[in-house]
């Protein structure tokens, strides 16, 4: 999810949400991205649904982060407030929204191949004992997540790959977080192509990840490594 400040995308956005008289001076202004989903693993109707939601993800982020220009903050209060609302607004949005860029565009590889010497292959093989354990571990999450997300991430603090499942887009997220390999486990992500039986889904899925975006992506996270270490890179 791109970012943007320069003052015409504001003025587009103002218009859009029809806040013309509202002050837009710090908020975010994200920008939607394109994504080509070819694969005959996921209906047309499946997909172009995914991409209206996320669609919608980006514009709810977009009116609370003008909102946020504005909102008084000197009335924020734990149990209720407008302040409080909006920000919760922020971060789901925000995290629907790049949860969707992540899976988009680790899903869809008809060629899919992973091999022995990669990055990808070696961290997993290294972190979960065999390659085979770390699927063994992403099928589990995957199918414990309520409505939500399974994910392989990078640890920042044990400097390790693990998985995870996120509810929502914003209950049970790890601190320190590098998202690598990320699946949408939302009902509406399976239902319409396999009705309940979300481990299928979940291992067509598996079946073309595509491991050049994935590998670029630990590429990253063994920066982030060295970084941590004190390592110049």
């Amino acid at each position: 999810m791109d970012f943007i400040f320069n003052d015409e995308a504001k003025k587009i956005i103002k218009e859009t949400l029809g806040l013309e008289k509202q002050k837009l001076n710090e908020s975010l202004v994200a920008q939607e991205k394109q994504f080509t989903i070819n694969t005959d693993l996921l209906s047309e109707k499946n997909i172009n649904n995914h991409k209206e939601l996320y669609a919608g993800y980006i514009k709810a982020f977009n009116q609370a982060s003008t909102k946020l220009d504005s909102v008084d903050r000197s009335s924020a209060d734990k149990n209720h407030s407008e302040f409080r609302s909006i920000k919760l607004d922020e971060t789901f949005n925000m995290n629907g929204a790049y949860l969707h860029e992540l899976y988009f565009a680790n899903i869809a590889d008809n060629n899919s191949q992973i091999n022995m010497d990669t990055l990808s292959f070696m961290r997993l093989n290294r972190d979960f004992g065999t390659f085979d354990d770390w699927q063994k571990d992403f099928i589990a999450c995957g199918k414990s997540a309520r409505n939500g997300w399974v994910i392989t991430y990078f640890n920042m603090f044990t400097q390790s790959y693990m998985n995870c499942f996120i509810d929502l887009h914003d209950k049970n997220v790890p601190v320190g977080m590098y998202p690598v390999i990320v699946v949408d486990m939302w009902d509406h992500s399976f239902y319409k192509d396999y009705l309940k039986d979300s481990k299928t889904y979940l291992v067509a899925m598996m079946k073309q990840l595509n491991w050049n975006v994935i590998e670029e992506r630990i590429k990253k996270a063994d920066k982030i490594a060295k970084v941590l270490r004190g390592i110049n890179v």
